[in-house]
């Protein structure tokens, strides 16, 4: 039998399994910053990945945040390994999100798309592979449960780019796009704090002993918002202002919040120099400026082994039956970046496909469940190919 036939077979008697488990895991509440319930969700996860052969370990991250799970499979093998990544943990929304599928083949429920249906694609990629014989190189798990934004405070970031090093490549189980689109960017970005402090004084009486906060953050707010490069995907945009205190009073305070976005890494080093040098600035002698600046998540760039590593699975796509695979970049942030940070060459969006994510509208396609299984084996069986490319 030819191997993607084999492939196709295994999976299609897997069906049931595989529904039962997405449905089991989205059953299991798994609250993102409640510790507890995400903890259990590990503990089920790290259950399943050793019950198939992974040696596991648990790492503490922050003192908010659930433990980050790392396994590998085949720890003895040659060969840089293969990296499966994803978060475990999900929004909270309220009502009750319990898991169905509907007579249009749409599955429903909390994280059915983001992403534990992600997760579910990776094991059974596992157990697709141990059916075939498979054993070239070693497979690593990297589920978080502090998902992108959680990751402040914490220490997930440093643990994935260490965990990641040395890996030949990593696929980000995040939400597949209806479009069949393989995520080969996001932008960073981060919220900065501008503070100014003036001299307040009554605008009638003791004008000129006034020093005008919003007056000063008005030249700043022109300078911030000049630091937007469109052609490199950064923008920086001004979208809280608070000042003053009376109608007839010079306001003796202004703060502002800035949005930061950015595809580029290099453009983050930029933005904050540029901040810092603006806070600096003074326009009206008796004003000071101060800024904080934090960062929720760091871009996943754009490289050019990351793409190389696109055009092959949607090689094997186009090859295997399952259909053109485009690209493209995204808003949202994800895991994929700190990867990609460790030079390893990712894709993103390789989980189950649908809409909706964080919202009580989300979906997936069931079939996608499948589809992607199917893809992503056929991937790592002829990995040889990206890897001697």
């Amino acid at each position: 039998m030819h191997q993607k036939e084999t492939i196709h077979s295994f999976v299609n008697m897997q069906r049931e399994e595989m529904s039962a488990m997405w449905e089991n895991f989205v059953n299991t509440p798994s609250q993102a910053r409640d510790q507890e319930a995400a903890n259990a969700m590990c503990l089920k996860l790290k259950g399943i990945f050793e019950e198939i052969g992974f040696e596991c370990s648990l790492r503490e991250v922050g003192p908010v945040n659930a433990k980050a799970l790392i396994g590998v499979w085949g720890k003895e093998r040659s060969g840089d390994p293969i990296i499966f990544s994803g978060h475990y943990d999900t929004v909270s929304l309220p009502g009750e999100h319990h898991f169905r599928i509907d007579k249009d083949g749409k599955a429903h429920g909390l994280a059915c798309l983001d992403m534990k249906g992600g997760i579910v694609i990776a094991i059974y990629v596992i157990k697709a592979l141990q059916s075939m014989g498979w054993a070239e190189r070693p497979i690593k798990f990297i589920f978080l449960g502090d998902e992108e934004k959680g990751h402040q405070q914490a220490d997930t970031p440093k643990l994935i780019i260490e965990e990641a090093k040395g890996a030949l490549c990593a696929f980000n189980m995040e939400t597949g796009l209806i479009s069949n689109k393989i995520c080969i960017g996001r932008k960073g970005g981060g919220v900065a704090n501008f503070t100014v402090k003036g001299v307040g004084a009554h605008s009638g009486n003791d004008f000129l002993k006034g020093r005008n906060a919003i007056a000063e953050m008005a030249s700043k707010i022109l300078d911030l918002q000049a630091l937007t490069d469109l052609e490199k995907g950064t923008t920086v945009s001004v979208t809280i202002i608070k000042g003053g205190t009376v109608p007839n009073g010079i306001p003796p305070e202004c703060a502002i919040d800035v949005d930061v976005r950015y595809e580029i890494l290099s453009e983050h080093d930029r933005v904050l120099t540029s901040f810092a040098e603006i806070s600096k600035k003074v326009y009206i002698d008796g004003c000071t400026t101060t800024f904080n600046y934090n960062e929720y998540m760091a871009a996943f760039e754009t490289t050019p082994d990351g793409i190389a590593l696109a055009d092959f699975v949607a090689k094997v796509s186009r090859d295997t039956g399952f259909g053109e695979m485009g690209q493209t970049r995204l808003g949202g942030g994800s895991d994929a970046s700190y990867i990609t940070i460790s030079k390893v060459p990712t894709v993103c969006s390789m989980g189950v496909m649908g809409e909706f994510n964080h919202t009580d509208k989300e979906y997936a396609l069931v079939e996608s469940l499948f589809k992607r299984t199917e893809l992503l084996t056929n991937v790592v069986l002829r990995i040889n190919e990206f890897a001697n490319r």
